[in-house]
């Protein structure tokens, strides 16, 4: 044929001396890598009738058909030759691109993988084991981050109903006058020595001494409690002052903020 190189040349005299020849195979081949497949599975036929059981012949046949659409015809052809040689890589290879072009995924994945553990590092097969990976079991998808908003400060509180309770109204006060402070009621236990009417003799000074000791002792006690809760009091009227003001403040605040 016009335009074949010496060794199709030769290889296409060898065949039609000896049709019997297994050079056939190499001549299929040589014609299916030019693109004429059509002459590939003739010349495969043929020889096959001779040589049955020459898988290579039978793996260039069924690569010709897919090539050229007949999926059926090709995948009868390298289901025969794996099930004889289950490792031939190149069956494995066409037999994933048949399954791909059938739009069967994943029975084209479990062969381009075993094709790709046969080749080691083929970058065309992980390619495509990358790329049926994708389709076939896809990696799930980042959740989408959702843009943080500073949280206002009257998101925390209900400051209306706090002023409430606090008895501060919906405006704040011009100035917060503390209640005045009384000091606070006492209850002072009464003396077990007064429940009971005594009499004692003024002119013994152990009496007196012991009397007077005793007084002593209840006064003090009584000025310590009158002492320390006007500071306690004042402590909470300072607080309370505090928080008030702060309300007082926030509340200016979203009076003041432009609306949205």
């Amino acid at each position: 044929m016009t335009g074949d190189n010496p060794r199709v040349l030769e290889l296409r005299r060898r065949v039609h001396a000896d049709p019997a020849s297994i050079a056939f195979a190499q001549l299929a081949e040589e014609c299916r890598r030019k693109g004429d497949n059509d002459e590939a599975v003739a010349i495969c036929r043929a020889g096959l009738a001779y040589h049955p059981d020459y898988l290579s012949a039978r793996v260039t046949l069924g690569r010709a058909l897919v090539e050229l659409g007949r999926l059926d015809e090709a995948q009868t052809e390298l289901t025969l030759v794996l099930t004889l040689a289950p490792d031939n890589l190149a069956a494995n290879r066409a037999i994933a691109e048949m399954y791909q072009l059938r739009g069967q995924l994943s029975e084209a994945l479990v062969h381009y993988k075993r094709a790709l553990e046969l080749a080691k590092h083929d970058p065309d097969l992980e390619h495509q084991v990358e790329r049926i990976e994708n389709v076939v079991s896809p990696p799930p998808r980042p959740a989408p981050q959702r843009e943080s908003t500073p949280t206002a400060i009257e998101d925390l509180f209900d400051f209306d109903t706090l002023l409430e309770q606090l008895g501060g109204g919906t405006k704040p006060k011009a100035e917060s006058t503390p209640p005045p402070m009384t000091a606070p009621a006492i209850a002072v236990a009464p003396r077990a020595l007064d429940a009971v009417e005594l009499v004692e003799d003024d002119s013994d000074p152990f009496s007196r001494l012991e009397r007077q000791l005793r007084d002593s002792d209840e006064q003090r006690g009584y000025d310590e409690v009158v002492a320390s809760a006007p500071d306690e009091r004042a402590m909470d009227q300072r607080v309370m002052a505090e928080l008030e003001d702060w309300l007082s403040a926030i509340i200016i605040d979203r009076e003041q903020r432009p609306s949205a």
